[in-house]
């Protein structure tokens, strides 16, 4: 094997001068401590190469040593339920080796290769096998059954198979020969380069929405199932918060979790929290569905950048054994960021802000790797992408925030202001949108009610028209207004405090079924329509607004339990009370 010697050191960026046989995106070792690094450049004078760890200590004269693989992760029984830094280190091995900091060159493996898993082989001798199938079933955490695959590039007739019982990563499973006569060992690990997407047989339509609990994302900002979201905010507007409330209740299989570039204390406490809470819907610990790669603001800024696709392709892995997945990216302003550093570093023409020409690429490369598809196997599964935008000042007009915009079809922009009043989830209704809304109506219609597309429609009209009315409060003040108008923001006060705001430490309010939502559109919706009949009767909102109604729907959000939807029916035949009441 060919050894090379660094010529240059700029921060994480190392040079090895002359004509090399090293191949673009290949790992290669840098130093004496064998720090993993990545060729990004090459020319027949230099080769440039991206190091994932600290490179202070590092000098001229090192060696450089090839491993003529791509920068790849580890796919095998043992990743839910872990914490692994950007490049698939387990950062509870690596603990017990160097303590609170990562010491330079440690090399782990990313699953343990010595644990025995409890394996059920699905292959017979003589079965002809495709990339994609199920080659063994194990037990992976108390939620989820691991299911290994045949690696896509491998394809023949099984010629070997050793019987079910206890196996390490490691063991060969079954051997398949190919057309050319070659023999393949399968394992229950596999490898996979974290920059080419792992292959499907179809891309699906979107059609199933993905159930957050969150009324303002399900009912008036909904995500589907492979679908790509985007929650920009300044600092303090509760996007990590947000996408804690996701990855807790949404009814994704597999959570995916990457800090890129957050603060140390934020991992933790995902890392605390989610081992304390419960999976509604198993009854088992949360973490034993969830992946967490934690690639703080004081780790290597290189590793940033690879965590993100680290994410993604254990995302996709999950989602060829035909589970539903969603990535929570917190946040892409900080991986944006390290590519700007990066690219500084290399001397590239910088485009706006300073960030490289080829930001757009590298963020719809992300981006589209999310889809709802057929796999391989003939499962179907999904990759559901949220990505945290962190602009500075809460400028949405940065080039990160727009960018990603133009390859996510949701938009669910958080405003200081309103975290400022302590509404939460802080999602500006007239900023936000969904494109998704169309192509979930059926499946609302199909599963919650055929009103469910109505009342959405008939609340989001309502919150639209408040917003042109206030224009004119601030002007001339509400009490010129007419009655019909200030029923208008009654009811949106009503829909924005009631409906809109939620309580992440409320037992009922911190997720809130589908039907409930409903009712409580249909509850608000039927106080709107029976105080316009008080008012065509000339009759002032003020005897409305005495009988405590509006204050009551505020509360129902409270009032009435999750499992308890029937007693909206003994809260609208209070409203007719009330309004028959003042008709008399």
């Amino acid at each position: 094997m060919s050894e090379y010697k660094i010529y240059g050191i700029n921060g994480p960026v190392v040079t090895v001068r002359g004509k090399t046989e090293l191949q673009m995106t290949e790992t290669v070792y840098v130093g004496e401590n064998k720090l993993i690094g990545e060729v990004i450049g090459l020319t027949d004078e230099y080769t440039t190469i991206q190091v994932y760890e600290e490179t202070g200590g590092l000098t001229p004269g090192e060696p450089v040593a090839p491993t003529n693989s791509p920068m790849s992760v580890t796919l095998a029984p043992g990743i839910l339920g872990n914490i692994f830094d950007g490049i698939e280190r387990p950062l509870k091995d690596v603990q017990k080796i160097s303590g609170a900091f990562i010491d330079k060159g440690i090399n782990i493996p990313a699953v343990s290769e010595t644990k025995k898993w409890q394996v059920t082989v699905k292959l017979s001798v003589g079965d002809c096998v495709q990339g994609g199938e199920v080659l063994a079933t194990c037990p992976e955490t108390d939620s989820i059954t691991h299911k290994s695959l045949v690696p896509p590039n491998v394809s023949g007739t099984v010629t070997k198979v050793f019987p079910d019982g206890e196996y390490t990563v490691n063991d060969t499973i079954a051997e398949v020969t190919d057309k050319f006569g070659q023999i393949h060992e399968l394992k229950l690990k596999q490898r996979w380069p974290i920059r080419i997407p792992r292959p499907t047989a179809e891309r699906l339509p979107l059609s199933k929405p993905l159930i957050t609990g969150q009324r303002v994302i399900d009912t008036v900002f909904p995500i589907a199932k492979g679908g790509a979201a985007s929650i920009p905010g300044g600092f303090g507007t509760g996007k990590t918060m947000t996408q804690h409330q996701l990855a807790k209740w949404c009814d994704a299989d597999i959570i995916i979790y990457v800090g890129c570039g957050e603060r140390g204390n934020e991992m933790t406490q995902v890392l605390n929290e989610f081992s304390e809470l419960t999976d509604p819907r198993t009854g088992k610990s949360l973490l034993s569905r969830t992946v967490l790669i934690a690639n703080t603001s004081n780790m290597p800024v290189a590793a940033r950048e690879a965590s993100i696709y680290t994410g993604i392709t254990l995302a996709e892995y999950y989602r060829d054994m035909g589970y539903h997945t969603a990535i929570m990216a917190d946040s892409t302003s900080r991986w944006a960021e390290a590519l700007r550093e990066i690219s500084g570093r290399l001397e590239e023409m910088p485009a706006d802000e300073g960030f490289p020409a080829y930001l757009p690429s590298r963020l719809s490369d992300f981006y589209e790797r999310s889809g709802y598809f057929k796999n391989l196997n003939g499962t179907e599964g999904s990759v559901t992408i949220i990505g945290a935008v962190s602009p500075q000042g809460s400028d949405f007009s940065e080039p990160v925030t727009q960018n990603t915009k133009r390859f996510t079809r949701c938009f669910w922009a958080l405003d200081k202001s309103l975290a400022y009043a302590r509404h939460y989830p802080a999602i500006n209704w007239t900023a936000s949108y969904s494109e998704y809304t169309n192509e979930l109506s059926d499946w609302y219609k199909e599963n919650v009610s055929p009103d469910f597309t109505d009342c959405r429609k008939r609340i989001t009209e309502i919150l639209s028209e408040e917003s042109n009315l206030m224009e004119i409060v601030k002007l001339i003040g509400a009490d010129v207004l007419p009655d019909d108008q200030k029923l208008i923001i009654e009811i949106a006060r009503v829909i924005r405090v009631g409906f809109l705001q939620q309580n992440a430490f409320h037992s009922d309010d911190t997720f809130v079924p589908a039907l409930k939502q409903l009712k409580m559109m249909q509850s608000i919706l039927h106080l709107y329509d029976r105080s316009k009949e008080v008012i065509a009767r000339q009759i002032p909102i003020s005897k409305i607004t005495a009988t405590g109604l509006f204050d009551r729907l505020i509360k129902m959000k409270y009032d009435i339990p999750n499992k308890n939807p029937e007693m909206f029916d003994t809260l609208c035949s209070d409203i007719d009370k009330a309004i028959n009441e003042i008709l008399r």
